[in-house]
């Protein structure tokens, strides 16, 4: 026992300080705000086109469209908001437009991996049943959706139709019960349109301090992007997330305190000046 605790140690140390090294070469940015810092590390090994994405708008280095439809090339996210605050989930900002509607006038694909998340283990039904009880919560809310592309086509090609009586109705899905369960989170999100690509480094979940994508579905990154105020296992494989907050959380906070209406729009501007990479030994902000 004493040998196979020594391993594990030996092989907890290597993965601490295999982390270690892969922050100490991460590119760093500083995203500074009305309220503040905020400095995050970025995923440039798990997420390159998301962080070379993010990176090169906000110096300036790529074309994108203005939100008066012309072709401009300047510092990205200067003057933006975070236009969007719930609080104990997100504040999001990088929208040209404030609303949540607008972007940089182009769209990329997400860099996820699922099998690195378990995402290809973890399963639909986690219970006995096919009651709200026996769904795993992360996909819970969106068991509309299963239904539309698992149950249905299953019972339809038996011949089930809703004027079909209830309890045939409810038999047929009992036998369809023991195949539902075997459907993994992977499975489902794969149906509803996302692309996973298993040769990228481990991917990061959306954890409190993330910095993720935020998207209206599968493959639909532009500028917009949220950091997290806790954890939101719901969104594991639907974001890239590619960075976390190294400093300045408090400034995060600062500014999911601010009142906000029923959208959760800010009542008072929260502009994001400036997001800049920053040089390795650059003082940091606050903590």
């Amino acid at each position: 026992m004493l040998r196979t605790l020594s391993g594990l140690l030996i092989i907890a140390l290597a993965a601490s300080a295999a982390d270690e090294a892969k922050s100490e070469t991460r590119p760093l940015a500083d995203i500074t705000t009305s309220h503040g810092v905020i400095r995050v590390a970025l995923y440039a090994d798990e997420a390159p086109q998301t962080v070379a994405n993010f990176l090169a708008l906000a110096a300036g280095e790529k074309p994108f469209t203005g939100s008066d439809g012309k072709p401009a090339q300047q510092p990205f996210f200067d003057g933006l908001t975070f236009h969007r605050i719930i609080a104990g989930f997100m504040i999001q900002g990088g929208d040209p437009l404030g609303t949540g509607q607008g972007g940089p006038g182009f769209q990329f694909a997400d860099e996820i991996n699922a099998v690195s998340l378990g995402l290809d283990r973890e399963k639909v039904f986690t219970g006995p049943g096919m009651t709200m009880e026996d769904i795993n919560p992360q996909c819970s809310y969106q068991m509309q959706q299963f239904g539309a592309l698992f149950i249905r086509p299953r019972l339809e090609a038996q011949g089930v139709v809703p004027q079909t009586p209830p309890a045939e109705i409810e038999a047929a899905v009992q036998k369809l019960l023991p195949g539902l369960r075997e459907v993994t989170l992977q499975g489902f999100y794969e149906k509803l349109g996302y692309h996973y690509d298993p040769s990228l480094p481990a991917s990061h979940r959306p954890l409190r301090g993330s910095l993720a994508m935020a998207n209206s579905g599968p493959n639909t990154n532009g500028s917009q992007f949220f950091i997290n105020l806790a954890d939101t296992p719901h969104l594991t494989g639907k974001h890239t997330v590619f960075g976390e907050v190294i400093a300045g959380m408090t400034v995060v906070e600062a500014i999911a305190k601010v009142a906000v209406d029923a959208q959760g729009k800010p009542a008072q501007p929260l502009t994001i000046i400036s997001i800049r990479q920053v040089k390795p030994d650059a003082t940091p902000p606050a903590p």
